[in-house]
């Protein structure tokens, strides 16, 4: 029989037992989330293990939302993650899959998949780390804008602002850049 993840959750609020079809569902999304930000393979696995450690433990409190509970623990990871970087004082990193650079800019001018990768990352680099989440959650985890205002506490109209802004300043960086060269 095939149980909802609505009757996953309800069952695993009951019995812990019942937790491990839903981390077997998200635990290789939310493993690739951390692992993108720390750049850190053990890194990422130990705040992996703590946001589903941390999950486990909140799961009776836990609400369905319109967002899902994949969001939910995308929340998790995010405040995982933040806790992460302020005991180690590291910077947030964000690494990208070659197929997923074309998503967050065009860079026609650029051919080279390698160097439209390195320009990007450059440009990246300079944008504040709220900036960074916002592009990750919506062009490396395909997180729609409500799922995003749910994850980083913020309204969907200032998420959406951001972005766009965001996308704004990476297209203006990119742009000063090639007149440079």
């Amino acid at each position: 029989m095939e149980y909802s993840e609505a009757d996953i959750i309800a069952r695993a609020k009951t019995d812990v037992k019942h937790f491990e079809p839903l981390y077997h569902r998200y635990y290789e999304a939310i493993f690739r989330f951390v692992y993108r930000r720390t750049d850190e393979e053990s890194a990422a696995a130990d705040v992996t293990s703590r946001v589903f450690m941390n999950a486990m433990q909140a799961l009776p409190k836990y609400e369905v939302r319109d967002v899902g509970f994949g969001a939910w623990l995308y929340k998790i990871a995010t405040n995982e993650t933040n806790k992460y970087f302020r005991e180690t004082k590291k910077r947030q990193h964000l690494s990208l899959e070659d197929e997923k650079v074309n998503l967050v800019m065009s860079c026609e001018q650029i051919e080279d998949q390698e160097e439209k990768q390195t320009v990007l990352m450059q440009l990246i680099a300079e944008l504040n780390d709220d900036e960074i989440q916002i592009l990750e959650l919506k062009f490396f985890e395909n997180k729609n804008f409500k799922e995003i205002a749910f994850i980083l506490e913020r309204t969907e109209s200032g998420i959406k602002m951001r972005l766009y802004r965001s996308l704004e300043k990476l297209k203006e960086k990119f742009d000063a850049l090639r007149k440079e060269s």
